[in-house]
């Protein structure tokens, strides 16, 4: 019998170790992130929303920031920003741009905007692939890190060629920074460092951060102001924006400060998982404090597995995500407080576990 979402959830609730990610969070321990003595916003001016809106444009060496309530709002607007500066409304990124993929085509039924796949859906982006592009482009749009193929990296000499090619058609460079400090960990670079290359950012808050939704999108005052103004076409200016701000200012300097932590964690497991027969890592060598998991199991067996472990106080994943063989599936693993709280030893010996036919 399938579990019920009902079920999953008091299954959660009881258990005390947890593999991926921070773990369980309850909502008092979300809500505590917020800074009841802040000074609040009025329609995001002001108090809280404009000291995070400083604090991250510092951060990513920006002239200026906007805060938005979904990443969905905030890369569409600021793509049609770069677009409306250009003759062309094409814009370039991977296959797996989560823009095409998660978001309802809103780029281009909102936005009129025209999203040009290129390269592998497997593989990184590379600059061969970008100089196939023969059609004017408005941005050139590169997720860091390529989060659907376990969180991969280009070398750093390849990115600096593929902005540099974008710049060299005139077009505007986007980063898709869901993940940026996952990828500032796996640099070893700042995130002012990396979001140099780009005219834009996106950062969230959430995501890596473990805040109350919400994000920033950085770069130009100009470039900033026009998305601002799309915040409030869009229905994204809210009278108040203030608890989700307090949550990313109280959260973001001390989960920045346990990226390279994560990371060690993250290499440490990979050692580990290397000793496991048919357990394939995705990349074989971590790029950034996460990877997907190729396991030598069917997804009914894999949801066997996982309810043993729960009844044994230690929650993994409900399911798996198929692959093209019925006897593998995949994971996404992403080393957070509650992974670290576990041995690289343990975390495998789990893993192995799920494994288990």
């Amino acid at each position: 019998m399938t579990d019920t979402a009902e079920q999953r959830r008091i299954a959660r609730a009881q258990c005390r170790e947890f593999l991926n990610g921070d773990g369980l969070v309850t909502p008092t321990q979300l809500l505590s992130s917020i800074d009841p003595d802040v000074v609040p916003d009025v329609y995001g001016d002001g108090g809280i929303v404009a000291d995070l809106e400083r604090y991250v444009a510092s951060l990513l060496a920006k002239p200026s920031a906007v805060f938005l309530p979904s990443g969905t709002m905030a890369q569409a607007a600021t793509l049609r920003v770069h677009a409306d500066r250009r003759t062309s409304r094409t814009v370039v990124w991977h296959p797996t741009c989560h823009l095409d993929k998660h978001e309802g085509q809103g780029f281009s039924r909102l936005h009129s905007l025209t999203g040009r796949p290129v390269g592998s859906a497997d593989q990184l982006l590379t600059l061969d692939n970008l100089q196939g592009v023969a059609e004017p482009v408005a941005a050139l749009l590169l997720e860091l890190p390529a989060r659907e193929i376990g969180g991969q990296l280009p070398s750093w000499a390849d990115l600096l060629g593929q902005v540099e090619w974008a710049r060299s058609r005139g077009a505007a460079t986007h980063l898709d920074g869901a993940r940026l400090w996952e990828a500032s960990a796996g640099y070893d670079r700042t995130p002012a460092e990396i979001a140099a290359l780009f005219d834009t950012v996106y950062v969230s808050f959430y995501k890596g951060i473990g805040a109350l939704p919400g994000c920033c999108v950085a770069g130009s005052t100009e470039i900033v102001a026009e998305v601002r103004e799309w915040r409030r076409r869009l229905g994204g200016t809210l009278y108040a924006m203030w608890p989700s701000a307090s949550s990313a200012m109280s959260l973001l300097p001390q989960r920045l400060a346990e990226m390279p932590g994560r990371m060690a964690h993250m290499r440490a497991i990979a050692v580990e998982l290397a000793k496991i027969a048919g357990v394939t890592v995705v990349p074989g060598t971590p790029q950034v404090p996460m990877v997907h998991l190729l396991l030598p199991v069917s997804l009914e067996r894999f949801a066997e597995n996982s309810a043993q472990l729960a009844r044994q106080q230690v929650w993994t994943w409900p399911a798996a995500m198929p692959t093209l063989n019925p006897e593998v599936v995949r994971i996404e693993l992403t080393v957070g407080r509650a992974t670290c709280a576990l041995p690289a030893q343990r975390v495998a010996a789990l893993i192995e576990e799920l494994s288990a036919n």
